[in-house]
Formats: C-alpha cells, structure tokens, sequence
C-alpha cells in the first residue's frame, strides 16, 4: 500500500528554521552549505509569510537556488510544493526530481514521497542549470603537495602520473580528498587504498592489491584518464564523477546537487588551480550527454540574465 500525501506531512518549519545558518547576509561570500542553508531559511519564510509578505513563487526560485547548491532540505520542500500544487502549479515529475536529490542525500522522509509521485525522469528543471561560468583566470595550483605529503607517495605519483596522461597535481590532490595519503584507508562504502577503489573498479582495472600503493595508483590514475576522455578535461566534471559515479553527472547534466560532491569539486579545483586538462581522445568517445551538459550551462538568453528562473508546469 502506498503512503498518501496527507500522511506525509512536510518537514516542520520550526526544525528547518533551527537547522538554518542563521539570517541572510553577505551572500555571495558564504560557503556554499552556509549560502544554500540562508537562502533555504529565505524561502521558508516568503513560503509561510513569516516577517515578509507571502510570496509562493518567490519562495520556489529561492528554494531552487539553494537546492541546486546541493541542501537536501530545500530540495525536499520543493519537491512538496510541486507535489501538493502549494503556490506553483502541481507538477508530480518536478517534484520526484527533488525528493529524488534528497533521498540520494540520506533524506529518508524524500524516499516515501517518492512512492507517492512516483520515480524521478531524466529532466532537469530548468532553474537548477548552473549560471553562466564567471571568467576563468590562470591561477597557481592551491596546494604544493610535495611539501606536505608523504615524500614516498608524491615521487610514486611523480613517476607514475605522466605514464597515464594525468598530471601529478590533479592526481596528489584526488588522494588528498579522498585517503588524505593513508594507503590503507577503508570507507563505510568498502573503497579502498590511496585513491579510495571501489571493488568494481579495481577490477575493471585489473587491481589486484587495492592496498598496494603502486597497484592503487594505476587503477585510479587509468580511471582518471577514462574520465578526462569521456568529459573532455572538464575538471569540474572529472572530479564531481570520481566522487558521485559519472552516471550521476550525466543524470543531472553536470556537478551533482550534492553538499559532499560540490564541496568535494572545489576542493579539488581549488587544489589543480586549472579547469581544463589535456585529454587523450583515444581513450573512449565522450560523454553522449556531454552537450547537452554544455548547452544547460551557456548563460541565459538577456532578458533573463540576472534573475533566479524557475519553470512551473502543469501536470500532464
């Protein structure tokens, strides 16, 4: 038996008020979960009309905006007002593609609504589309790794990294987040050694000993160079794959609505100091949705540049 909408009541305004960041301020200068968790609070009240007058399309662009910054609370309440026609016209599709980013996050309460509005589809609303890149400038890599890191694994890597046409530094930075240079390091999730290897890739890459260093290495140096092929050197998405599956960066056409993989993608952009990295088009054909990830992230047609965008549909 299916739950129904009246037994699922939306999580409690007061909970979401005590789990915010606090009040709106500087935004553009928050990390993103404190900018997401401001912006959610923002939503909250314009939803309510609490201190503010009640604005339900105001509350929708504010919750997207924060839920494409990965806050898996504001990704539940929207889908709850598209699920219920709560101020935006009642949109089941729309709603499953948000409880779905919140069940992918740990929400237990967004994995029962998705048994109310059914499965998510492969359609990305149009206000999580990211805003158009700001100018890149050539910046220094964040981290010199050879001064921090274990000297036996940064010559390892020195050594190793050109044999697969990645460079050292993405390669130093990829095991700092994801081992910190422990090579015996296992996650909750059974990944292991220095690069963090899932059993499947392993054996995809035929490693044997995930928790030799050598071995660990070249399973994840030749991931790393399959995954420049099949993004074109886009780090962003390089990075975001090797966190998340690269099945999830194709599903929702770029860097996953994620805290941990947002987080996890800066840090490692932060650490390269590059957006782009050379890539081998040998290696495998490119990303089918590779395009369309392109063609979402172009900047916005002018009348609408510059404003939070949020698409309401009817159902059907």
């Amino acid at each position: 038996m299916r739950p129904s909408l009246s037994t699922l009541a939306p999580l409690s305004v007061a909970l979401l008020c005590a789990l915010a960041a606090g009040p709106a301020r500087a935004q553009e200068r928050l990390p993103e979960s404190s900018l997401a968790a401001s912006l959610r609070e923002q939503a909250i009240a314009y939803e309510h009309g609490e201190g503010v007058a009640r604005d339900p399309l105001r509350a929708a662009a504010l919750y997207c905006t924060s839920a494409r910054l990965g806050d898996m609370l504001a990704q539940y309440n929207l889908g709850w007002m598209y699920a219920h026609g709560r101020g935006v016209a009642r949109d089941d599709a729309t709603a499953a593609f948000f409880f779905h980013a919140a069940a992918e996050q740990g929400l237990d309460v967004a994995t029962r609504m998705l048994q109310v509005v059914g499965g998510a589809t492969g359609e990305v609303p149009a206000c999580m589309h990211p805003p158009p890149p700001a100018p890149l400038e050539a910046a220094l890599p964040g981290v010199d790794y050879q001064a921090t890191a274990p000297r036996k694994i940064v010559a390892l890597v020195l050594k190793m990294a050109p044999q697969y046409q990645v460079e050292p530094q993405l390669a130093l930075a990829i095991i700092a987040a994801e081992s910190n240079f422990n090579p015996q390091a296992l996650s909750p999730k059974n990944a292991q050694g220095l690069m963090q290897l899932i059993p499947e890739t392993s054996e995809r890459f035929n490693v044997k000993n995930p928790y030799d260093p050598a071995q660990n290495l070249r399973g994840g140096l030749s991931y790393l160079r399959w995954l420049l092929a099949y993004f074109e050197g886009d780090v962003a998405l390089v990075a975001a794959a090797y966190n998340a599956g690269e099945g999830k960066v194709e599903r929702y056409r770029g860097v996953p609505p994620y805290l941990e993989t947002r987080a996890y993608v800066q840090r490692i952009l932060k650490s390269v100091g590059a957006a782009a990295h050379p890539f081998d088009r040998r290696v495998t054909q490119p990303s089918p949705v590779l395009g369309r990830i392109r063609t979402v992230a172009q900047p916005l047609p002018a009348p609408a540049r510059g404003r939070i965008r949020v698409v309401l549909r009817g159902p059907g």
